[in-house]
């Protein structure tokens, strides 16, 4: 039973009958309340006030005498009036009973609400022949875990890792490999080779313009098809690719679709005819734009004055590719807030277009990851790559590992689990939009709100239902009717709504800030609620409730992109 739309059913019809008047949007206005003592749902009267012509305290007292006195629902316990506020308190009993029954199945915290829908959900998108760095990893985690999110919810999400491998850039790196490299050295090092000869080839051009335009030259032979110039592109798009796998592989991510912009490139001609037939194309000192003016936006360039294409024609040409391939519904763009305008731009020229399905598609911003209260940028070498992170933070989980339990088994597994879970419950725990304050103490503590501590409160709940032996018996729900318990079990009743929401905002914040909650909440319990040496039946009530909390946990965790060790 979904408890809250029930009660908002029930107040719509009291409302009804008492003053003739229609609710509409209750279950904005029902709230959870926030501590067991003052209820579990409540209704603000401070609505009906103009309309009634009386004071929220006495609409507050009508409404709760009447569902009080014609109540037939054994599940309501009672209502209560208290300075405007419709206060209901459910039977814990029957409510233990609904929410435990459900937690202990899989799929709890699903739906089917997305069922027949694709989402298209653009993340990760790192550039060829440049390191993986923390900014490509704040888009990765954010894209993998909305993408469980809405998996969750029933749609069909296709991963898409939108690579930067076309652009004047490849051009400059094919003339720095020539002048600064060599194959030796390139097969040898990898991404740093390349990475340092962009680099240097960069700074001398500041000096030599002839270096520039023979990085277009180079750049023009690809967009030429000269076999050259293509086969060397291709090799450096080889040997990146290798490197980001191992930070795929960390993160246990993989993509349903792994197109760059070169993809597009042929498919550019075709959408600039169209938006000729259209007419929506202008020239404009020798390029090509569409008018953006009546938007208070900056026109949109699609075609440069040598006939080349851009960012924002070939973005605007994967939305139409991906559109014809999957039929999304929606199609969701994970990036750098930085790049607010370049999106904005392209859905309103898709809107031109005419094109109905534009409307569902939108930029998730997130801010900049800093450490040590600097912005961490690859001009000023204090850049940190996303390999370095991760692999740091696992050293450091096991070394914690080591001093507090040198007896685990599997201790680089659970390390591994543990660390990764650390960075990315980190970058998750608040909304996307705002700026990472990335410090150690804080990512890897086992106190306070951190994967880590989530993690152990689940390996807690693990070790006692292993050392418990449930009997086979009807599960007596009035067991759980305690304060403490109970509370743990409302937890558990939000974990749908929290998978909503968190959809609906687009913030796995919701998730994360919800999981350690109900892991606090768990804690407390263990510490007020014995199980082992209890009663049979008591036991057995009691680890049905710490079976809930574990499968909640691990299920929550992993709507985040984060695994949980057995053991800690």
């Amino acid at each position: 039973m979904n408890f809250k739309a029930v009660v908002c059913i029930v107040i719509k019809e009291k409302v009804e009958a008492l003053y003739g008047i229609k609710l509409k949007e209750l279950d904005k206005a029902v709230n959870i309340c926030p501590q067991s003592t003052m209820g579990d749902y409540s209704f603000p009267c401070f609505q009906l006030v103009k309309q009634l012509g009386k004071s929220p305290d006495k609409i507050a007292e009508e409404l709760a005498e009447i569902m009080q006195t014609e109540n037939s629902l054994s599940w309501i316990d009672r209502v209560i009036a208290v300075k405007g506020y419709v206060n209901i308190y459910l039977n814990r009993a029957d409510y233990a009973e609904n929410v435990l029954s459900k937690a202990v199945t899989e799929g709890f915290g699903g739906s089917d609400m997305g069922k027949g829908q694709t989402i298209c959900m653009d993340y990760s998108s790192p550039n060829i022949a440049k390191n993986f760095h923390v900014g490509h990893l704040r888009t990765t985690i954010i894209g993998n875990s909305l993408s469980k999110i809405f998996s969750k919810l029933g749609y069909s999400v296709v991963r898409i890792n939108y690579l930067g491998d076309w652009g004047t850039q490849f051009g400059k790196l094919i003339a720095a490999y020539y002048r600064l490299s060599s194959r030796e050295l390139v097969e040898a090092e990898g991404i740093k080779e390349l990475l340092r000869i962009y680099v240097k080839f960069e700074q001398e051009s500041e000096k030599n313009p002839e270096l520039k335009e023979e990085g277009r030259n180079w750049f023009a032979k690809m967009e030429q098809g000269d076999e050259e110039a293509i086969s060397i592109w291709e090799w450096f798009k080889e040997i990146s690719l290798h490197e980001f796998d191992k930070v795929y592989q960390l993160l246990n991510i993989t993509f349903d679709s792994c197109q760059g912009e070169s993809f597009y490139m042929d498919k550019v001609p075709v959408l600039a005819e169209e938006l000729r037939q259209k007419n929506l194309l202008e020239k404009s000192e020798g390029a090509e734009i569409v008018r953006l003016e009546e938007y208070g936006l900056p026109p949109c360039l699609i075609v440069k004055n040598n006939g080349s294409s851009i960012y924002h024609s070939r973005d605007i040409a994967a939305a139409i590719h991906r559109q014809e391939t999957y039929h999304f519904c929606k199609c969701f763009y994970i990036t750098g807030m930085e790049q607010k305008l370049h999106f904005t731009q392209v859905f309103k020229v898709l809107e031109k277009m005419e094109y109905e399905w534009a409307e569902g598609m939108s930029h998730i911003p997130y801010g900049l990851v800093s450490m040590g209260g600097q912005k961490l940028s690859s001009r000023k070498g204090n850049i940190i790559y996303a390999e370095e992170i991760l692999q740091e933070s696992i050293t450091r989980a096991l070394a914690a590992i080591q001093e507090k339990s040198p007896d685990l088994e599997n201790k680089e597994e659970a390390a591994k689990k543990i660390g990764i879970g650390a960075v990315v419950y980190h970058d998750l725990a608040n909304q996307l939009i705002k700026d990472v304050q990335f410090k150690w103490e804080a990512v890897l503590n086992f106190d306070g709100m951190t994967a880590p501590y989530i993690q152990y409160t689940f390996a807690r709940a693990n070790s006692i239902l292993k050392k418990v032996t449930m009997a086979e018996e009807t599960i007596d729900y009035r067991v759980l009717t305690d304060d403490i318990s109970y509370e743990v079990i409302k937890n558990l009743g939000q974990y749908p709504d929290m998978v909503a929401e968190a959809a609906e905002k687009k913030e796995p914040c919701v998730i994360a800030r919800y999981v350690y909650h109900l892991a606090v909440s768990f804690n407390k319990f263990y510490q007020d609620c014995r199980i082992i040496g209890e009663e049979s039946g008591v036991v057995t009530a009691r680890c049905c409730l710490t079976k809930a909390v574990a499968m909640v946990i691990e299920d929550a965790m992993a709507l985040l992109g984060i695994e949980c060790p057995d053991k800690m």
